[in-house]
């Protein structure tokens, strides 16, 4: 009787690797791709020590277009002029407090109140600045550089310093205006910085909305600036 042949084992081997192979592949291809992940949104707010940028600064009023026609409360005197101010010391803290992102709503009788008493907790600073001008008048043209030094590096200081703390004090702070000198590069950036926007909101007022863009972010910067160095 002839003795039935066997195929070799090592040969089965060969055979069946190939077919592992394609079953590998064919699962591969089978396997749904991965759905891509969203990118994670990015945060244009600043952090502590970083500086808002002139176009998050030149859009923040048109972030919420409809707060600018809180502008219009300046036709109602008394009331509306208090109520703006209070409203433009607001904003004023929202930015100190890094809030950079649309105009605040407006409140009435709150915004009439905080501006109704800023209004003469800031009297003294202003008689005190009056003196000082009037003293240095009579020097003519040291008293003017004077004045100009005084109105341009330790007012805007004193001025945001009194918005942030409410206090008559406040506005006496001298140690706040130390940065200024620490940090004169960025100040006069910030300086500079403001003056631009508000020639840009200058030559919008023809449009009528540069007029509220600026008066709601004319501290902006200076503000900013507080943030960083003097808070």
């Amino acid at each position: 009787m002839a003795k039935k042949a066997t195929k070799p084992k090592k040969q089965v081997l060969k055979q069946a690797k190939p077919a592992a192979a394609l079953a590998k592949q064919t699962t591969t291809q089978a396997k749904p791709a991965a759905t891509p992940t969203k990118p994670a949104a990015i945060s244009t707010k600043p952090t502590a020590t970083q500086a808002i940028d002139f176009k998050s600064a030149f859009k923040y009023p048109f972030n919420r277009p409809a707060g600018m026609l809180n502008i219009l409360w300046v036709f109602l005197p008394i009331l509306g002029w208090f109520a703006l101010m209070g409203y433009a010391i607001r904003i004023v803290k929202n930015f100190i407090n890094n809030d950079f992102r649309e105009l605040p709503l407006f409140n009435l009788g709150g915004d009439f109140k905080l501006g109704f008493f800023m209004f003469f907790k800031m009297l003294p600073l202003i008689i005190v600045i009056v003196l000082i001008n009037l003293v240095l008048t009579p020097l003519k043209g040291l008293g003017s550089l004077i004045t100009i030094l005084i109105s341009l590096f330790v007012v805007p200081m004193l001025a945001i310093n009194f918005f942030n703390k409410e206090t008559v004090s406040s506005s006496f702070e001298l140690d706040k205006v130390k940065p200024v000198f620490e940090h004169l590069g960025d100040y006069i950036i910030a300086v500079l910085k403001s003056i631009a926007i508000a020639l840009i909101f200058a030559l919008m007022s023809i449009i009528l909305v540069g007029i509220p863009a600026h008066a709601f972010t004319k501290n902006l910067f200076l503000a900013d600036f507080y943030r960083r160095y003097a808070k």
